[in-house]
C-alpha cells in the first residue's frame, strides 16, 4: 500500500479546521499530520513536519496567506501548498500562483473536488476552483519569463486545443478522459506537450494561456 498523503491544514478558525480535519481523516489515503492557527506557526510546523500538502487560508493575523506561500516555497520547497479561501480576488489567485502555491480553492467547492485537488496537489499537479477560471481573464499577465507568446498556439494540434480548453475549465484528467473517450495517460502526454510547446511550467500557467488567447469558448 502506498504511504498515505500527509496533509497539514493552516487556519486561524478553529472550527474550520476541526471540520476539514475530520473530513480528511475519513480518506484511508490521507493523514493530518498537524494543524495550525496563522501562518508563522504553518511555518514552523511545515518545517519539522515536512507535510505532502499544506492547506493553507489566506487571510490570517500575523503573516497571511501570500508571505505564507513565499516562505514555504523558499523554506519548505518539498510541500505543496493548496489556498484554501474565501478570497474571490484575482489578484490574490496570481500573486498567490506566482509566490509558489501548487493550487487555489474555495472554500464552498464541492467535497470531492477538495479530495481530488489534495490528490492532485500531492502528484505536482496544479489545481484552481472551476469559479476561479473565469478570474484568469481579469488582467492576467505572467512575467517575461518563460511565457507564451500568441503565435505559440498555432503549434498546438486541434486535440492539444481541446484539452487546453478543457483543463482552463477546471477539468481534472480523468474526466478529460471519458470526455474524449482516450485513456488517461494519453491525456498526461497531451498536456506535457502543451506545456512544452507553450514554454510553460504549470496547469495554471496553460490555463491563463488559454483564457487570453481565445481559446475557452464561453458556455
Amino acid at each position: 500500500m502506498n504511504q498515505p498523503i500527509r496533509i497539514l491544514i493552516v487556519d486561524d478558525h478553529t472550527l474550520f479546521r476541526s471540520g476539514i480535519k475530520a473530513l480528511l481523516q475519513r480518506q484511508e489515503d490521507f493523514e493530518v499530520v498537524g494543524e495550525a492557527g496563522d501562518g508563522l506557526e504553518g511555518l514552523k510546523r511545515a518545517k519539522s513536519l515536512q507535510p505532502d500538502v499544506v492547506l493553507l487560508d489566506l487571510h490570517m493575523p500575523g503573516i497571511g496567506g501570500r508571505e505564507a506561500v513565499k516562505l514555504l516555497s523558499e523554506e519548505v520547497p518539498t510541500c505543496n501548498v493548496l489556498l484554501l479561501t474565501v478570497s474571490e480576488d484575482a489578484e490574490d489567485l496570481i500573486e498567490t500562483i506566482r509566490a509558489g502555491a501548487r493550487g487555489y480553492l474555495l472554500k464552498n467547492i464541492e467535497t470531492d473536488f477538495l479530495l481530488n485537488a489534495i490528490r492532485s496537489a500531492a502528484r505536482g499537479e496544479s489545481v484552481v476552483s472551476p469559479q476561479m477560471t473565469g478570474k484568469l481573464m481579469m488582467g492576467v499577465r505572467m512575467g517575461k519569463e518563460g511565457v507564451a507568446q500568441e503565435d505559440d498556439k498555432e503549434k498546438l494540434s486541434p486535440r492539444e486545443k481541446e484539452i487546453i480548453a478543457l483543463l482552463a475549465k477546471g477539468v481534472s484528467n480523468k474526466e478529460m478522459a471519458h470526455t474524449l473517450n482516450v485513456a488517461e495517460s494519453t491525456v498526461k502526454i497531451h498536456v506535457q506537450n502543451i506545456l512544452k510547446k507553450l514554454h510553460l511550467t504549470s496547469r495554471v500557467q496553460a490555463a491563463v494561456y488559454a483564457v487570453e488567447h481565445g481559446l475557452v469558448q464561453k458556455d
